[in-house]
């Protein structure tokens, strides 16, 4: 897919969902007023049709026409809803945005995820259509590179980082291997059988954690936290973890609870809180933290 097209993807999806339902007349009015894609040209029907049944065949997105003769997303509610559709819909909005507004791009600033464009779209191709990928990967705790085929399952971001899991059979076990810490990958023709979803769900993989490291050494606990001050609203309106709940609130602090395995990832994002939130229980994470903390001071202190 060009870059022209998926703007024009892009665009169409946007203009129908913000707008609810339109003739064609509406479309192309807007169409026409987009001189970025269109050039002041107007919209060919036959070219709306063929966007419309590609956007259905490759994002799932089905546009539909009512007895009124408008045009409206069919599927709107998932949409809303969790998950990558949600993720397409977000992006297609602020890419929608950007392309009308494209004089004022220099004063909307994007976070830099530098492992994507290279290999992500191969490894979802891969995923998409069983095949094997065969990486050299260099580990951040090994000295040298390691080359050897994997299983691709799924993929997820996480602190501008894209992340692959999948199941190597040189190591018969499900690990998570950062994308810029791919020095090459090569798509393979051996094709492998994606597991039953009892015994790999993705989105079951991660539900127990905050984060990229799933341990299955570490066990699912429930971990209070008291907030304080104007900290509370930003995890109201940003949860940690599906799981939180705000369990108590008076004037200064709020205590959320939390049910999941307590990784490096999670202690490293109560440590970014800083003063403004204490654990108060189990004990264990309560006691890891201010190891943590006291390695901080013992540092600063010297």
């Amino acid at each position: 897919m060009s870059k022209e097209l998926f703007r024009r993807y892009v665009w169409l999806v946007d203009v129908i969902y913000r707008n609810g339902r339109l003739t064609f007349k509406e479309i192309d009015t807007k169409w026409q007023r987009n001189e970025n894609l269109s050039a002041g040209e107007p919209l060919a029907k036959r070219t709306f049709h063929n966007h419309k049944n590609q956007i259905q065949d490759i994002f799932d997105i089905v546009i539909n026409c009512d007895e009124q003769h408008r045009y409206y997303i069919e599927n709107s509610q998932e949409l809303e809803d969790k998950g990558l559709r949600n993720w397409l819909l977000n992006t297609f909005s602020v890419a929608g945005l950007i392309n009308e507004s494209y004089q004022f791009r220099d004063k909307i600033l994007f976070e830099q995820i530098p492992s994507g464009e290279k290999y992500l779209t191969p490894i979802i191709r891969a995923i998409r259509d069983n095949n094997l990928v065969e990486i050299t990967y260099q580990s951040y705790f090994k000295e040298h590179c390691t080359t050897f085929a994997i299983e691709p399952y799924c993929v997820k971001v996480f602190k501008q980082r894209w992340y692959v899991v999948g199941k190597s059979p040189s190591y018969g076990q499900i690990r998570i291997y950062a994308l810029d810490r791919i020095k090459t990958l090569i798509m393979t023709d051996e094709k492998y059988i994606y597991p039953k979803e009892e015994i790999f769900d993705p989105q079951s993989f991660f539900d127990n954690y905050f984060g990229i490291i799933a341990d299955n050494k570490v066990c699912s606990q429930t971990i209070k936290i008291k907030v304080y001050g104007k900290q509370r609203d930003y995890l109201r309106a940003l949860p940690l973890h599906y799981s939180q709940r705000e369990t108590e609130q008076c004037d200064t602090d709020s205590i959320f609870e939390y049910r999941l395995c307590p990784t490096y990832d999670f202690y490293q994002e109560l440590l970014s809180l800083g003063e403004n939130i204490e654990v108060l229980e189990p004990q264990n994470v309560r006691e890891e933290i201010y190891k943590k903390i006291e390695e901080m001071v013992h540092r600063y202190a010297g």
